[in-house]
């Protein structure tokens, strides 16, 4: 069995470390904040100050990924997610009748729930791990090395105490100090691809009236205007956000963190109007969130590992700008991955960097192209030329197979090219252009002259 020190205490930090646990392998997770989520999940959510997870408050919705690792290696843990009131969504609903089931339908399913439900439920199954030992409170400040080419990470110190380890997992966040300090001992610095986002998100997290409607029936959850985009993110025990997105150079981005100037703003966009017209109360200020970029930090290079006994997951290794909703499911996938082959991982980390390169650094790419596209779109507002395109994301939600081809490629299971690329598909999507001569690409949301009056001078 290993001896494991994780690095972070986040949703993949967690997850490493519960997956080694069962697995019987001595784990130690090392979280400099003292807090963790607890049973109080309205007081955790709004009301903790977290400034090193500024997304911890950002509306999530968690992919197909997150609930079959979860169901797979941890079932117990996923009922106690949904018992604290998670809910299931499959794309399928929106049709109200399923259609024949296919081979893999059983996957596309989203998690609603806010980030802190699935943080309590990991820490208390953390918690009851009898080989893993939570160390909240301490702050790892250096790496120990040993001797080798490339150098081995033998363990980490923590606060003024020197811990052991065959395997070092960072999991400390987009953040993490483990690359400079590999570059100050000497090693090969790590091979970073970065891309700037220049796109804003604000958000408002609402709860739904007890005696009041709990739902506007068949409304997609977005809208879209040609210089901003509106979302709503049901989520648990009655609470939802309403979310609002732009460009980081747009004008008027400042002016929405005014909630009234927000709700406005909101309300000028069908999806979100309907649910902002079910009365509800208002949570939280408006939350706003911006700087981000989309970064891989891979621990290897042309010559191979930079370093042996250490390897990152989560935002350490791929950190993604949430529009597409990547960050949890692949941080799960790998912390999976790192479980299951944990002994050999430790004996030589070339695998666990080949299998991140052709599992997960794909999906990266996909978002660094959705956002380049988003911020020349929002930028430039200016409409999509593609009839089949836009033809593509609207029939989706008329029909069941090429909805099957969205949630499949939402949920991380094909790439687009192959989900979208079959002859059943651009047969389905060929007859709904043809049933529509006049079908051209259009926006839902209001105009920059409606918009702009929206906005105080």
């Amino acid at each position: 069995m290993a001896r494991v020190a994780v690095i972070g205490g986040g949703i993949s930090g967690l997850g490493t470390a519960l997956m080694l646990g069962r697995r019987g392998h001595t784990v130690t997770l090392f979280e400099q904040d003292a807090r963790q989520a607890g049973e109080d999940l309205n007081r955790d959510f709004f009301h903790w100050d977290r400034p090193r997870v500024p997304q911890a408050v950002q509306p999530h919705s968690f992919l197909a990924p997150v609930r079959t690792v979860l169901r797979t290696e941890a079932p117990d843990v996923y009922a106690d997610l949904l018992a604290r009131g998670a809910r299931e969504y499959h794309d399928f609903d929106w049709f109200g009748e399923h259609p024949p089931h296919r081979a893999g339908d059983e996957d596309l399913v989203t998690l609603r729930t806010r980030r802190i439900v699935l943080e309590a439920v990991l820490t208390a199954a953390v918690r009851r791990e009898r080989t893993v030992e939570m160390r909240r409170g301490c702050r790892v400040r250096a790496l120990a090395f040993g001797e080798g080419r490339p150098a081995r990470v033998t363990g980490v110190q923590a606060d003024a105490e020197m811990h052991q380890a065959d395997l070092v997992v960072d999991a400390s966040g987009r953040r993490s100090p483990v690359p400079a300090w590999l570059i100050a001992a000497g090693c090969r610095p790590p091979v970073v691809d970065s891309h700037r986002a220049g796109i804003a998100y604000l958000c408002r997290w609402y709860r739904l009236r007890a005696d009041g409607p709990h739902d506007p029936r068949r409304v997609k959850a977005g809208s879209a205007a040609p210089f901003a985009l509106a979302g709503v993110f049901p989520s648990d025990n009655d609470t939802f956000a309403v979310n609002l997105v732009l460009s980081t150079g747009d004008p008027t981005r400042g002016a929405l963190t005014d909630p009234a100037v927000f709700e406005a703003a909101a309300r000028s966009f069908p999806a979100t109007a309907a649910w902002l017209d079910l009365d509800p109360e208002p949570q939280t200020a408006v939350l706003a969130m911006a700087g981000l970029d989309n970064r891989w930090t891979a621990l290897a290079d042309d010559d191979g590992p930079i370093v042996a006994g250490l390897v990152n997951a989560g935002d350490s290794l791929v950190h993604t700008n949430p529009t597409l909703g990547h960050g949890a499911a692949l941080g799960l996938r790998a912390a999976q991955h790192i479980a299951t082959h944990v002994d050999q991982i430790a004996a030589d980390p070339n695998g666990y960097h080949t299998w991140t390169a052709q599992a997960l650094r794909p999906w990266f790419g996909a978002q660094v192209t959705a956002d380049r596209a988003n911020e020349q779109r929002l930028t430039e507002s200016s409409p999509s030329s593609d009839r089949r395109a836009a033809a593509l994301a609207a029939c989706a939600f008329d029909d069941p197979v090429v909805m099957r081809a969205r949630a499949q490629v939402r949920h991380l299971l094909q790439p687009a090219e192959d989900a979208y690329g079959t002859d059943e598909v651009d047969r389905h999507v060929t007859a709904w252009l043809a049933a529509r001569p006049d079908f051209s690409p259009q926006h839902d949301g209001p105009t920059r002259d409606q918009w702009d009056a929206l906005i105080p001078g």
